[in-house]
């Protein structure tokens, strides 16, 4: 289903979901678009300190 924004702090992404019985899915994509990083550490998700104010990518 889709499109739905999907925000996390300062960062917001359009994208597509799957909904399962009351449970939706979302991937990688929404937190690649965002520059969304999992910190091991904290056992959280995090924006990239590297690109604090926008999302960056590389385009390959």
């Amino acid at each position: 289903m889709g499109p739905i924004q999907v925000k996390f702090e300062n960062r917001r992404c359009f994208t597509g979901a799957l909904v399962l019985g009351d449970e939706t899915l979302s991937g990688a994509v929404p937190m690649k678009d965002m520059d969304i990083i999992v910190s091991p550490a904290k056992q959280s998700l995090m924006v990239n300190p590297e690109s604090p104010n926008i999302a960056t990518s590389i385009a390959k």
